[in-house]
């Protein structure tokens, strides 16, 4: 048996071991180099997937904690808005009542329009600003104009908010195009405002418009969008006309689109509002006017009635059924001013306010209805001389030739022995300064007294305010309404009538006329007067045969740097009363010149036709 050799002294091809040397042999120290890889490599994927580990479990934790404040803590919020938006409240306009003339024939009425609605939750703040850039081209509206309606409404309102009352074919089809890119933009039906005269009585009927912040709160009621008056007969009577809208609820898909109704509540119609005006009349009146700046007012003498209010110029209240632009605006209130609703204004009236003086000189006690007074060329008061119309006067006459004529002296001597706060007091007594219609921008006459003057203008009165006021000058301002009401008070044997428009307030204690106190004799006088201004003197031009006799005063009131304004009061007929007439022509001259042919226009379609009694509802 042979012995095995020592492992140091054995000899192994290509390999060489020394033990005692501490060197590992090739192979072993390869597998070790590997080893220490791989533990290496396995530690970088355990951190791995630990950092992954923790971002999905954080991940998954932060899903769990957002669904349960979702579903736990805001659940029944979500659910609400969830079901808003699955749910839409449509509101239904109410149509506005209809306006008709005394004889039923339609002012204002309502016909089929299409208005666009935005839903502010469909939408975020920023998305609406695209959304608005794109809808105001098509409707040809302001942007931010868009913008702020959504701000006022707010973006989380459940209630739609309108931004065009009246969509235009062309709109219509560029919408229809775009609705892909219009989500919350809808297209609702509903009607608007008609009027189909156009601009015939545009400051009675007034105009609408959409409520303004003030109405809002004034009537915490009205929907977003809610159509009211904003002038004339539209304001007065909005509560009767408005009605009341109502809603339609619907669930929609997440397109919009209506898939079921699920509840309604029907819109109540307005009332239908009928006027004391004539639409023959009134076209009668602007007619005449042709363009021409000034007003004419025609009364029932005896009951108030407004049958005509025409000024002129005029505007169309059909604009404001639509976005009315700056410029059309700003057209309104500048130049001729259509809106300013001349019938209402204070003019100096000229010699139509004679009759006033008239009044306060016989019912004074001061003077009876046979008084006769001298006239001359002229009055010297003051160093200042107050001229007659004639040369060397008309000598010595009475209140009935003084009216015909126009004697200027006449009344200057008048006024002078009554004294100013006589005049003053008869005038108010006639209804200057006292009459009122209830329209916007109504302002009442003027007749100051010595002691209204210096409170008003801190001035002295002199004893030329005394001759100015007696003839209609100086600081006297009568509107043509108020000068309507003094001619029906001197045509009915002296009663001072309350005009109204609304022909059910005719013969109600609203507008039951008063007593004026005025002797018979003093009415008689005057009307005697009057009826001898057609007859013989400035205005026997009514006197044609054309029309029954009527009675009237002509008037021409001096307006510093241009020419006069002419002015006419009348009724007619003289021996039966019916109709009061007051005219002023802005600058026209002459009264029997320019004013009374206007008048003469109203009296012809007046008596042209039988009169017939107003409808009843």
């Amino acid at each position: 048996m042979h012995p095995l050799p020592k492992l140091s002294s054995l000899k192994l091809p290509g390999i060489q071991c020394k033990m005692a040397s501490g060197i590992f042999p090739p192979n072993r120290r390869i597998a070790n180099t590997s080893l220490m890889k791989n533990a290496s490599g396995r530690e970088a994927l355990l951190w791995r997937a630990t950092f992954f580990m923790l971002g999905v479990t954080t991940l998954m934790s932060v899903c769990v904690l957002r669904l349960a404040q979702l579903q736990l803590v805001e659940g029944q919020y979500n659910q609400n808005l969830a079901e808003q938006n699955r749910v839409r409240p449509i509101p239904v306009p109410a149509e506005r009542g209809n306006i008709v003339d005394r004889n039923g024939k339609l002012l204002a009425s309502n016909r089929l329009s299409r208005a666009v609605y935005l839903w502010p939750r469909q939408q975020s703040r920023n998305e609406w600003r695209e959304t608005a850039t794109r809808l105001g081209a098509i409707l040809n509206i302001p942007s931010q104009e868009i913008l702020d309606k959504l701000e006022q409404a707010g973006y989380n309102s459940p209630l739609p908010v309108r931004v065009s009352q009246q969509l235009s074919q062309t709109a219509f089809v560029a919408m229809a195009e775009q609705a892909t890119q219009l989500p919350g933009v809808e297209i609702i039906a509903g009607s608007s405002r008609h009027y189909p005269y156009n601009q015939l009585a545009s400051h009675v009927m007034g105009y609408i418009g959409e409520a303004s912040e003030e109405d809002m709160q004034a009537n915490p009621s009205y929907p977003s969008g809610m159509i009211v008056g904003q002038m004339g007969v539209e304001r007065m009577a909005n509560d009767r006309l408005e009605g009341a809208w109502g809603s339609r609820l619907v669930e929609v898909n997440a397109g919009g689109q209506e898939i079921r109704l699920l509840g309604s509540k029907e819109a109540v119609a307005g009332s239908q509002v009928r006027l004391t005006l004539d639409v023959d009349l009134q076209q009668a009146a602007e007619r005449a006017l042709n363009g021409r700046r000034g007003a004419a007012v025609a009364l029932n003498v005896n009951t108030g009635e407004v049958l005509a209010l025409a000024s002129n110029p005029a505007f169309d209240p059909n604009i404001f059924t639509r976005r009315v632009s700056q410029t059309e605006w700003q057209a309104l209130q500048e130049g001729d001013q259509p809106f300013l609703n001349r019938a209402l204004q204070g003019y100096p009236p000229g010699s139509t306010f004679k009759i006033v003086t008239a009044t306060a000189g016989m019912q004074s006690g001061k003077f009876s209805p046979s008084s006769r007074i001298g006239t001359s060329a002229y009055l010297s008061m003051g160093g200042i001389q107050f001229w007659e119309h004639s040369k060397h006067g008309y000598g010595v006459i009475g209140f009935k030739e003084a009216l015909a004529v126009s004697s200027n002296t006449f009344f200057f001597r008048v006024g002078l022995t009554v004294g100013a706060e006589q005049v003053a007091k008869w005038g108010k007594i006639l209804g200057i300064g006292t009459t009122k219609l209830g329209l916007e921008g109504e302002s009442l006459g003027l007749i100051p007294t010595p002691d209204e003057k210096e409170e008003l203008y801190d001035e002295p009165w002199y004893a030329g305010d005394t001759v100015s006021m007696s003839i209609g000058q100086g600081l006297v301002q009568v509107s043509p309404l108020e000068l309507a009401v003094m001619s029906a008070a001197i045509a009915n044997g002296g009663w001072r009538v309350k005009p109204h428009l609304l022909a059910d307030q005719t013969n109600t204690p609203a507008t039951e006329r008063v007593a004026t106190g005025i002797d018979p004799g003093t009415i008689e006088t005057i009307q005697a007067g009057m009826v001898a201004v057609v007859q013989q003197g400035t205005g026997k031009r009514l006197n044609d045969g054309s029309i029954p006799l009527t009675a009237g005063k002509t008037g021409t009131s001096e307006v510093v740097g241009r020419k006069s304004h002419a002015l006419f009061v009348g009724y007619g007929p003289a021996a039966d009363p019916q109709i009061a007439i007051a005219v002023i022509v802005e600058n026209g001259g002459y009264g029997g010149v320019a004013a009374l042919p206007v008048a003469h226009e109203i009296y012809k379609v007046y008596f042209g036709r039988s009169a017939q009694p107003a409808k009843q509802d």
